[in-house]
C-alpha cells in the first residue's frame, strides 16, 4: 500500500471514470473512414485530447469547426455502452466535498451527457475543452482544474489514463495516478506517472472531516 498526502484530486473523465471507448472508437472510426485515414490510428491520436487537435493533424485545410461539430454531434448522440468504470463512483463518493473536480479535453456538452450516461456525481465546477485555448498535453487544462480548486498544482494529485493528460498533469506541476485502462505500463511510465494502478477500485480516500491535506490510498 502507497499513502499520498494531498489536498485536491483533477480526474480525467474518458478512460478514468467512465469507459466510453466503444462509443469514441466507433465516432472516430466512421469519421477517418469517411476521409481515407486509417481508423485505428486515428481513434488512438484522438484519445485524451480534444477532437479539434486531431482534426486540424488530420484535415489542416478543412473547415474544422464545421468538422469538429460534426464529430460532437456523433458522440453526443452515442451513449452507447457509456458505464462508470471500476471504483469511480465509490472513490468520488470518498472524497472530501469540494476537493476533486473532473478536467476533460471533452466539450463541456459532451462531458455533461457521459457523466450523466454513466450516473456519477456531477461536479460543482469543470474544466473541458470548451474554457481552454490549449489542449493536453499543454499544462493549461490542470492549471486552470487546480484554479478552480483554490488549491496549488503541486497539492492536487491527477488521475489519468492517456499520455497526453499524464504529460499535461506534470507539466502542470501535479503528481499524476496513471491508470492501466488504456496504455501499456511503459508508456505511462515514460510520460512521467508518479503511480500506476489498474484502476479506480485500486484507489482508496482515507478522509476525516477537516483534514487537509487528506490521505489517498494506493493498493
Amino acid at each position: 500500500m502507497k499513502e499520498i498526502f494531498c489536498r485536491g484530486v483533477l480526474f480525467d473523465l474518458d478512460g478514468v471514470l467512465v469507459d466510453s471507448t466503444p462509443a469514441v472508437a466507433r465516432v472516430w472510426r466512421g469519421w477517418a473512414l469517411e476521409h481515407g485515414f486509417n481508423p485505428e490510428e486515428v481513434t488512438h491520436a484522438a484519445h485524451g485530447r480534444p477532437s479539434i487537435t486531431t482534426i486540424r493533424e488530420y484535415l489542416p485545410n478543412s473547415n474544422v469547426e464545421a468538422e469538429n461539430a460534426e464529430v460532437e454531434r456523433r458522440e453526443i448522440e452515442d451513449v452507447d455502452g457509456v458505464v462508470p468504470l471500476p471504483g469511480a463512483l465509490e472513490l468520488m463518493r470518498a472524497l472530501p466535498p469540494h476537493r476533486w473536480t473532473i478536467v476533460t479535453s471533452c466539450t463541456r456538452r459532451l462531458a455533461f451527457v457521459r457523466i450523466r450516461a454513466a450516473e456519477l456525481p456531477e461536479p460543482e465546477k469543470i474544466i473541458t475543452s470548451t474554457d481552454i485555448t490549449r489542449g493536453k498535453p499543454d499544462p493549461e487544462p490542470y492549471i486552470k482544474g487546480a484554479q478552480i480548486l483554490g488549491i496549488p498544482p503541486a497539492e492536487c494529485v491527477v488521475i489519468e489514463d492517456a499520455v497526453a493528460g499524464i504529460r499535461a498533469g506534470k507539466a502542470a506541476g501535479c503528481r499524476v495516478i496513471a491508470l492501466r485502462t488504456t496504455d501499456e505500463d511503459s508508456a505511462l511510465a515514460a510520460a512521467g506517472a508518479d503511480w500506476i494502478v489498474k484502476d479506480c477500485s485500486y484507489i482508496d480516500c482515507d478522509y476525516s472531516r477537516g483534514a487537509d491535506p487528506f490521505r489517498l490510498l494506493l493498493y
